[in-house]
């Protein structure tokens, strides 16, 4: 067994084999390193630029909403498999939002309830239209930042929403 740390999220997947994608926060194999080898974007420590910081708390934001909508479409899924793989993506969503907390060196602000649709069909099409916002803004802020670390994050944040396109659009 072997010790593997996403480059992204810092967190430990323990096994016999990479994983294709971080269990935690999506991100993809190629930030992913066997443990001694990891860099992980969220122990970096130094000053990061205004606009990074306004982009970040911007993420931040974008990601607590999707958490707190995909919560409320697996609570309304009418079958089991949209009710897991909605709460799954929920929960990358609050790691990418955890993500954005700790490169700020904020707390974690208090996440409420939101609404979300009644029908799986428009449910679908709000996850997407959610995952295309965040994947061009992700991919804009890579190219802003001029923080490596933040620079990795935000493409991986991107490459990880267009994951989640290409999930919902295999329901549809």
């Amino acid at each position: 067994m072997t010790t593997y740390i996403c480059n992204v999220c810092g967190e430990a997947y323990l096994g016999e084999g990479k994983p294709k994608t971080c269990p935690f926060c999506g991100a993809r194999e190629a930030f992913i390193k066997e443990g001694k080898e990891a860099e992980p974007v969220v122990v970096v420590k130094g000053e990061i630029s205004e606009l990074t910081r306004k982009n970040l708390h911007e993420t931040l934001q974008l990601e607590i909403d999707a958490y707190a909508i995909y919560l409320c479409i697996a609570a309304k899924a009418d079958s089991y498999e949209i009710n897991r793989m909605y709460k799954r993506l929920a929960m990358v969503e609050l790691e990418h939002a955890t993500i954005c907390t700790k490169i700020l060196g904020i707390e974690m602000p208090e996440i409420g309830p939101k609404l979300c649709g009644d029908t799986v069909l428009e449910n679908f099409q709000k996850t997407l239209d959610l995952e295309d916002n965040a994947a061009n803004l992700y991919a804009r802020f890579a190219r802003e930042a001029v923080e490596r670390h933040v620079k990795i994050m935000f493409t991986a944040l991107n490459q990880v929403e267009i994951d989640h396109i290409e999930l919902i659009k295999k329901y549809l």
